[in-house]
């Protein structure tokens, strides 16, 4: 087997052992062509796709046209170019933020197109979406074994610890270490801290990728995430323990997302009754430690 991931460096593909892991300089999703000859020329047979342009609430509030061209552009361009080179087996990620914003509880693949997704990401939603519609779609017309994955909120050490455009773990233990670190008396976070997530550990989402590739082959998504959620509030006390930061926190409480998104993990349990996934209590220490270790090297 000749695997490929896409956005290799990154928070979910830096944890997949794989022979092929292109960066951008290597080759550039947004160019069918230049997808199509790196397959065809390195004999690609297996491809997970994790590679796009993501963000926190913040960056896909604001950038809204960029995150949704650069993503239609590199799933679209992904998938067409694995059926001309004949590449075996495709596993893409998808994001809860697929569901719509009025779906009920827990989040479930039949509801998926069900209506408008919230109006805080819609653009970057619409476009993952796409990648399940255009996956099944190859299926039906061409016979291609595309597969989906749709995980909860991923986290762990190789994430992007923007302070605007990461997502909310990394962000957090970002901007809660600089304000211990200034000394400062306060930190001010984006969000009421009231909304409750999932959250799945980086090696976790890489580990039942690689399942999926090997073992799952069906044409509706597969939910990947955890048996429980937790409160952003309690989630940030969490890391201003682990950080040591004893100061305030204030909450902007008119910038908040959806207030819940608890997921039906029913099949992932089903396929891998065996998998524990990671508790976020160890989660968390692996990734705070690995942030102060590695702060002037970590994207951010």
């Amino acid at each position: 087997m000749s695997l490929m991931v896409t956005g290799g460096s990154g928070l979910i593909g830096s944890e997949i052992e794989a022979e092929f892991k292109p960066t951008r300089y290597d080759l550039n999703l947004l160019n069918l062509d230049s997808i199509v000859n790196y397959l065809v020329e390195n004999k690609i047979d297996k491809i997970i796709h994790c590679a796009g342009k993501v963000g926190g609430i913040g960056a896909n509030s604001n950038k809204l046209g960029e995150f949704y061209t650069e993503n239609i552009l590199i799933n679209t361009n992904l998938l067409e170019a694995a059926r001309i080179a004949k590449v075996d087996k495709v596993v893409s990620f998808l994001s809860t933020c697929v569901f719509p914003s009025n779906a009920k509880f827990p989040l479930s693949v039949e509801q998926i197109h069900l209506g408008p997704p919230h109006s805080s990401n819609y653009a970057y939603a619409y476009a993952k979406r796409m990648v399940e519609v255009q996956s099944r779609a190859y299926r039906d017309q061409y016979g291609c074994n595309f597969v989906t994955i749709i995980p909860c909120n991923i986290y762990g050490p190789n994430d992007n610890y923007h302070l605007e455009d990461g997502h909310v773990i990394p962000a957090l233990i970002h901007k809660i270490y600089n304000a211990k670190v200034k000394g400062a008396g306060w930190v001010n976070v984006w969000g009421s801290g009231k909304p409750y997530r999932e959250f799945l550990y980086s090696k976790d989402a890489a580990y039942l990728a690689k399942r999926v590739l090997d073992e799952y082959n069906k044409r509706y998504p597969l939910i990947i995430s955890p048996d429980e959620e937790i409160q952003i509030s309690i989630l940030i006390e969490e890391i201003c323990r682990r950080i040591g930061f004893e100061g305030e926190v204030y909450y902007s409480k008119d910038k908040d997302g959806q207030y819940r998104k608890p997921s039906d993990n029913t099949q992932m349990k089903k396929l891998f009754p065996e998998y524990t996934i990671t508790p976020i209590e160890v989660g968390l220490k692996n990734t705070i430690e690995y942030f102060i270790k590695h702060y002037d090297e970590v994207r951010k």
